[in-house]
């Protein structure tokens, strides 16, 4: 009965994955067929990446009363709806109100199921957790690419995935008993709301800062690449639309790849080592994308890409109630995924829409090489501070 729980858990966060990354491959033709500006794709980001900032923050609390099955199950009907309004959006701007749904459904969902699982089990759950997230992200650019080759028709790539979101939403409506025969009593569920420090008072902590600065750092690289990959294909490559899409493709099977067997090495090595892994190969994996070489090598600098980011975000989760205790993790938890979405998911792959309508999208690879150096060194000062308060890289 654990293990059907756990592999709920999963599906549910192949839902959570399955909307992050049809639009970036879908933009190159999308904004052409409304007339709109290439960097217009921001005012979708900033409504989608807006409201599950505010969907994070306020999830401990909305947790606390609905339980985490409740809003694992609302989350994913929520994005659900925001896939199928996408399918039939005639112009940007239902396309920013549709978008509403998508970002409410995705800060909640990722709190509550991130905090469950660290909670309630080892690092690896977590690493495998974000590895189906890897498939749902992996499954998504492949769909869009299929429906791509049709006449570049991207109204059909989210209309199949809103059925696939509509299947997940179900099956995690069934698995409501299963919840509570597992863990029928998760006091630190409720704990997280009653006992722990405030927002405020955590942010004034360097400790937490900095960890939130880490997050920041390594999403914003995978919402970049995600974001823009297609377009710098596109536009800096001369690659059609569907071939990029597909190159995109090899970015998240290499995510889900490395969170796999992050999954596994999790047992035999420190999640700190894991983490320390991340940023080199995604240090190295860009490196690669200076070379002028053909684009198969680009692919596979995309997958090492997402071999080594992926597997940094996990790790460094699962880490939570070890550096902040049990009691104040579903707070931290939210705050975390606060700055990976304003920053990393908002702010940042924003910018470089704007950098890449002013200068090109030729910037690409040097953008995320400064992000990759922002995540570098506020690893090491988190490092420096966990020496400075006795906790030890586990």
């Amino acid at each position: 009965m654990a293990v059907l729980l756990l592999l709920t858990i999963y599906i549910g966060f192949i839902g959570l994955g399955i909307p992050d990354s049809l639009f970036g491959p879908a933009w190159p033709v999308i904004y052409k067929e409304f007339g709109v500006s290439l960097a217009s794709a921001n005012y979708v980001s900033f409504v989608i990446s807006g409201l599950t900032v505010v969907s994070s923050l306020v999830a401990p609390s909305v947790i606390a009363r609905l339980k985490t099955a409740k809003v694992a199950a609302l989350s994913t009907a929520l994005t659900a709806t925001g896939l199928l309004g996408f399918a039939y959006a005639p112009n940007l701007w239902w396309l920013c109100l549709w978008g509403i749904p998508l970002g409410l459904g995705a800060g909640a969902i990722d709190t509550a199921l991130n905090n469950y699982v660290a909670l309630h089990y080892h690092p690896s759950q977590m690493n495998f957790l974000h590895c189906f997230y890897g498939i749902g992200v992996s499954l998504s650019p492949a769909i869009m690419s299929l429906a791509l080759q049709d006449h570049n028709n991207w109204r059909t790539g989210y209309r199949w995935a809103f059925y696939i979101q509509a299947a997940i939403t179900l099956i995690i409506v069934l698995s409501f008993p299963l919840w509570q025969k597992v863990h029928p009593e998760v006091k630190e569920e409720k704990a997280t709301v009653h006992s722990h420090p405030g927002l405020m008072e955590l942010l004034k902590r360097p400790l937490v800062l900095t960890t939130c600065l880490v997050f920041m750092g390594s999403v914003a690289i995978e919402i970049t690449t995600g974001s823009w990959g297609s377009t710098y294909l596109v536009n800096a490559k001369n690659l059609s639309p569907e071939l990029a899409a597909g190159l995109i493709t090899l970015y998240y099977v290499g995510m889900a790849g490395g969170r796999f067997f992050g999954g596994i090495a999790a047992n035999y090595w420190r999640c700190w080592t894991l983490i320390k892994l991340s940023v080199s190969l995604t240090i190295v994996a860009i490196g690669i994308l200076f070379l002028p070489l053909p684009e198969l090598v680009a692919g596979f600098a995309l997958f090492l890409l997402g071999f080594g980011n992926g597997q940094l975000y996990p790790n460094l989760l699962a880490l939570t109630p070890v550096h902040f205790g049990k009691e104040a993790s579903q707070t931290v938890m939210g705050l975390q995924l606060a700055f990976s979405y304003g920053g990393g998911l908002l702010l940042l792959p924003i910018l470089f829409g704007y950098i890449a309508q002013a200068f090109g999208s030729g910037l690409f690879a040097a953008y995320l090489l400064v992000l990759a150096l922002v995540t570098l060194f506020s690893m090491l000062a988190l490092i420096y501070l966990l020496k400075q308060a006795g906790i030890k890289q586990q």
